[in-house]
């Protein structure tokens, strides 16, 4: 899949994506999550690209080929600089609109573009729904068995987390691997080519401003407190959606009926059955891609 790997200088990054498809055809941004990376599409982009659609799948700041272009650049690991990242990875490419489907940290992303910037926006497919939120949302406790769920988060809070997360993040990755998808029998091989991404400088410094800032333990950037504030009222998306959810995610994901009402557009959920687990785009390819051609309406 790297084959197709490009460089564009996008923002404050030089971005790595992969690019598939035809160069004319409707954009569809595929963004991916953590511990995860580009791989998480590796059997979805051939079919969208096989449906005429131009898909764009980028590392993350932190991951993979992704640099910053200033070394002095904060590594600030905001949800709201992920997103900003995206659409200038979208004004770099010339892209105006975009569907844009996503996982874990991809889905929050793709959530807050579509939030925030609706005009950019073709429609959302977001797996595990509407996950915006807040250092004030987040400071209010969850019942115990969710607040387990979290454990890492808490691990991260730590000067220890921090440590043992960049002396062991192939052997931390994987076991967050196993544990949110725990009925997944990814082997070996498949694992380390993810694996790689998260040796980029950078990752570890995002992965720890993004779980520390959630909880209100590491200052954010003034670029970003206007948009953050704006994510703080929690807004409505109003872009056509589609919702997945797979039968076996061991991660922590809100009830699909807790965030139904926060999609005010063509709406639906699918909950993905089989075993499928956090990772639902590379465990359950051909529903993720149905769910991005539905959405879509088709090639126009």
């Amino acid at each position: 899949m790297t084959d197709a790997l490009r460089q564009i200088d996008a923002g404050l990054l030089n971005v790595g994506y992969v690019e598939a498809g035809p160069a004319g055809g409707p954009a569809v941004i595929l963004l991916h999550g953590w511990p995860y990376d580009v791989h998480s599409y590796a059997d979805v982009a051939p079919l969208l690209a096989a449906q005429g659609y131009r898909v764009i799948i980028p590392y993350l700041r932190g991951y993979g080929t992704t640099r910053f272009l200033a070394d002095d650049t904060f590594r600030n690991g905001q949800p709201s600089a992920l997103a900003v990242d995206t659409t200038a990875l979208m004004d770099a490419l010339e892209i105006d609109k975009a569907i844009l489907a996503g996982c874990d940290w991809g889905a929050r992303t793709a959530d807050i573009v579509a939030a925030l910037w609706p005009d950019r926006c073709k429609g959302l497919v977001s797996v595990s729904g509407y996950l915006i939120g807040s250092q004030d949302a987040n400071r209010l406790p969850l019942p115990p068995e969710a607040e387990l769920q979290w454990w890492y988060q808490y691990y991260f809070a730590t000067e220890r987390g921090r440590a043992g997360y960049d002396q062991y993040r192939h052997d931390f990755a994987k076991l967050i691997w196993r544990i949110a998808s725990p009925k997944w029998n990814f082997d070996e091989a498949t694992f380390e080519r993810s694996a790689a991404s998260l040796d980029n400088p950078d990752h570890v410094d995002i992965v720890i401003h993004n779980y520390r800032w959630r909880l209100g333990l590491a200052e954010g950037e003034p670029d970003y407190a206007e948009l953050e504030k704006r994510l703080a009222e929690a807004p409505v998306i109003t872009v056509p959606t589609i919702t997945l959810e797979g039968d076996a995610n061991g991660a922590f994901h809100p009830d699909p009926s807790a965030y139904a009402g926060k999609f005010s557009g063509s709406y639906s959920h699918r909950t993905i059955e089989g075993g499928i687990g956090h990772n639902l785009p590379q465990e359950a390819p051909d529903a993720f891609a149905q769910a991005v051609l539905d959405v879509g309406g088709g090639v126009k």
